[in-house]
């Protein structure tokens, strides 16, 4: 069984590749044609990701995350996500990788088992970079105007983060 686990992949590609040939198709070339599109689009986000990681960056070394974390910290109390969670919650929607080293730290702080580590491990599977994927996804496809993509997915991070922690109360205890 574990064998063909192993070959999933593999056996798809070839699948793939044997169904192009049978249609005539010139597999190579159609996956050459695609290799180069994905170049192009890869020009056109690079620029927006750089930013966006300055940014980020820029944001922790400054200490302002953090003093927004302590300002939001009795709010989030009232609506039952633990405090310590509040940088994970500023960052997740702007970097995926600063929201990972957060939770990385929360729960090497506070143990994989605990309400806090739950919490931010169910936090950062369950939402999205917000920003980096808008900016991805809208800079590929040349969309200059968000409008009200930006409000609509900031309201599905919160939703989303309060179900979080509703969900490992409710599970795990809490």
């Amino acid at each position: 069984m574990e064998l063909l686990f192993q070959m999933v992949v593999p056996l798809t590609i070839a699948a793939v590749a044997l169904w192009g040939m049978a249609r005539r198709v010139d597999v190579y070339g159609a996956l050459a044609e695609g290799a180069g599109e994905g170049l192009g689009v890869l020009i056109k986000i690079v620029p927006a990701m750089v930013a966006l990681l300055t940014a980020v960056y820029m944001l922790r070394a400054s200490g302002l995350l953090e003093a927004l974390g302590q300002l939001l910290a009795p709010l989030l109390t009232k609506v039952g996500v633990p405090p310590e969670v509040v940088g994970l919650l500023l960052v997740r929607p702007v970097s995926g990788n600063a929201a990972l080293g957060v939770g990385a730290e929360l729960i090497s702080t506070y143990g994989p088992d605990s309400f806090i580590g739950r919490t931010a491990a169910v936090m950062l599977g369950s939402t999205e970079t917000t920003f980096y994927t808008i900016a991805v996804y809208f800079g590929a496809a040349g969309v200059k105007k968000t409008r009200y993509a930006v409000p609509a997915a900031l309201c599905a991070d919160v939703a989303a983060f309060l179900a979080a922690a509703w969900a490992v109360r409710v599970v795990f205890g809490g």
